[in-house]
């Protein structure tokens, strides 16, 4: 049973930083890519980072040059770092595989505000 549980989020001004978690179990976690996904109020969730087993990374356009997916495979966990962020930014955050994502966490809510 895929387990995931996000934190780290929190209320920021534009420009400031933010580090998620994502503890995961229950799969074979260091054979498996990952992704962050967010969720903006009244929009589809999109993919915005996700890492391979391997530690090869990608990018939305959106988040490119700001934000950096990260992973540590010893404690079964995904990382990622958000910097310079924007209003355009808060969302809900979840981390989920990206060979199928059968179920979710709970996320953890990102605003980035004045």
């Amino acid at each position: 049973q895929v387990r995931l549980v996000e934190s780290g989020g929190g209320l920021v001004q534009p420009g400031g930083s933010l580090r998620l978690s994502c503890a995961a179990s229950g799969f074979i976690f260091s054979f498996n890519a990952m992704g962050w996904y967010r969720q903006a109020q009244g929009k589809q969730r999109e993919l915005v980072a996700h890492i391979t087993g391997g530690g090869r990374t990608n990018y939305a356009d959106s988040v490119k040059g700001r934000f950096t997916i990260s992973r540590d495979n010893a404690k079964n966990t995904v990382y990622l770092q958000m910097n310079s962020l924007k209003p355009e930014d808060t969302a809900v955050y979840y981390c989920n595989l990206i060979v199928s994502q059968g179920s979710w966490g709970q996320g953890t809510q990102v605003t980035v505000s004045s």
